[in-house]
C-alpha cells in the first residue's frame, strides 16, 4: 500500500476488518525479540537486499465434509499479487501449494519439506514470507513445553491419514534451522496460530490497554531451553 504503517496501525486495520465482517477473533504478534509497536512495518525492511522468497498454502479441505472451507485459494492467490506487485517477490521465488487440481497438493510432507527448502535455500541479507490459510487447531501437548497442556498445530490436507503439524515440528523445522541475518515474516490465517511458530515475544490486540500504550510482553510460558540448549539467539533476530 501507498500508507506507510505501523505494526500497532495494521493489527487495528485487521481487528476492524474481522470485526466489520462479523468474526470475534484478535489479531496476534508474535516475535523473536521485543518489537516497538509504533516502529514502521515493512513486509521487507530495506536492509535485507538478497532473494525474497516465499512459501504460500492454501486450503479448502475440497470434498471434505464437514471442514470444507472457500476462501483459502483466493487469499493465496491475492497475497501472491500483492508481495509481487507490491514488495518485488519473483514468481520463480514463491512456492504454492493448493489444493485446486493445478498446484503441488498441500500434504503433510508437501508443507514440511516447502518450509525446509526455503530456509536451506536462504542466506543472510534474504527475506521470506510464509503465508497459511486453512484449518488450525490444538492437540495434547506431547512434550510438556506448554502451559496450557496444548500444542497448536496446522491441519494439512492428509490430517486424516497422516495427522497434523505441531508447533513443535515447526520449531524444529524452520526456526532452529534458519540461517543467522535472514528476515521472516509469517502470515498465519487459521484458528489457534498465534503462537505457532513458539517465540517468546506476545501481543494480542484486543483493544483493551488499560490507559497505557500497547506493547508486547514476554511470553512468561515460553519454553527457554530450546533457545539455552543451541545457538539461536542471534539466529531468530530477524523473525516477525
Amino acid at each position: 500500500p501507498a500508507a506507510t504503517l505501523s505494526f500497532i496501525e495494521v493489527l487495528d486495520q485487521m481487528r476492524d476488518s474481522l470485526k466489520d465482517n462479523g468474526y470475534t477473533q484478535i489479531p496476534q504478534l508474535t516475535s523473536s525479540k521485543e518489537l516497538d509497536l509504533n516502529d514502521k512495518f515493512d513486509l521487507v525492511p530495506d536492509k535485507f537486499k538478497g532473494t525474497r522468497r516465499a512459501v504460500m498454502i492454501g486450503i479448502n479441505y475440497v470434498g471434505h465434509n464437514p471442514g470444507e472451507l472457500a476462501g483459502c485459494h483466493n487469499d493465496v492467490g491475492n497475497m501472491k499479487k500483492y508481495i509481487m506487485n507490491v514488495h518485488g517477490f519473483d514468481e520463480s521465488n514463491i512456492t504454492v501449494l493448493m489444493d485446486d487440481g493445478q498446484h503441488t497438493p498441500p500434504t503433510k510432507d508437501a508443507i514440511l519439506a516447502a518450509y525446509k527448502e526455503v530456509v536451506e535455500a536462504s542466506e543472510p541479507g534474504d527475506a521470506i514470507f510464509l503465508h497459511y490459510s486453512g484449518h488450525g487447531s490444538k492437540v495434547a501437548d506431547s512434550s510438556g513445553d506448554e502451559a496450557d497442556g496444548y500444542d497448536e498445530v496446522l491441519v494439512p490436507l492428509d490430517f486424516q491419514e497422516v495427522g497434523m503439524i505441531a508447533d513443535d515440528d515447526l520449531y524444529n523445522l524452520f526456526i532452529k534451522k534458519l540461517p543467522q541475518g535472514v528476515h521472516v515474516v509469517s502470515l498465519m490465517d487459521c484458528c489457534h496460530s498465534g503462537t505457532i511458530l513458539d517465540l517468546p515475544f506476545v501481543f494480542q490486540d484486543d483493544g483493551d490497554f488499560g490507559g497505557a500504550a500497547p506493547m508486547m510482553s514476554l511470553d512468561q510460558n515460553f519454553d527457554w531451553k530450546k533457545v539455552l540448549n543451541g545457538p539461536l539467539a542471534e539466529k531468530i533476530q530477524g523473525i516477525l
